[in-house]
């Protein structure tokens, strides 16, 4: 019985670190514009996407392959993309371009609005693991400072 409480309060522990330990969404948008190069036209769409992260109402990152990502800027905001659970991205012929392609936000019943593409940007993706990591462990540290 003394094992079972002690293993529920580390899990409850370790959440409330977890949830203190999350990047806000401004510095997370920062770290992925950080760690992306210069602007494309366009990449190479495989039919589907291996995973996407929203980063505010106007920007996201999505992966086409597992270590392959872009940092994808909108025209203006994108209604429900913080809040969504899923997106397609328009292509040509299996290429996405940049003033030409969009992003739609799934779910949201019949009025999808289209949110266009106004810059896309590779991603350094084992650099952005690396300065996400770098942030959680900065948070921390002055968590621990402060207490």
């Amino acid at each position: 019985m003394k094992a079972l409480v002690f293993a529920v309060l580390s899990t409850l522990a370790f959440t409330a670190c977890a949830a203190d330990a999350r990047i806000s969404d401004a510095d997370r948008l920062a770290l992925y514009r950080a760690n992306a190069g210069q602007p494309v036209q366009n990449f190479q769409y495989f039919g589907r996407l291996d995973g996407w992260t929203p980063l505010g109402d106007s920007a996201l990152a999505v992966w086409t392959k597992p270590n392959t990502a872009y940092l994808i800027e909108l025209k203006g905001t994108c209604q429900d993309l913080d809040f969504a659970n899923a997106i397609t991205v328009t292509n040509q012929s299996g290429r996405v371009y940049s003033n030409f392609d969009k992003v739609i936000v799934l779910g949201r019943g019949p009025n999808q609005i289209p949110c266009w593409i106004k810059e896309m940007r590779p991603i350094d993706v084992k650099a952005l693991k690396a300065a996400e990591q770098e942030k959680r462990q900065a948070q921390t540290a002055e968590r621990e400072q402060t207490s």
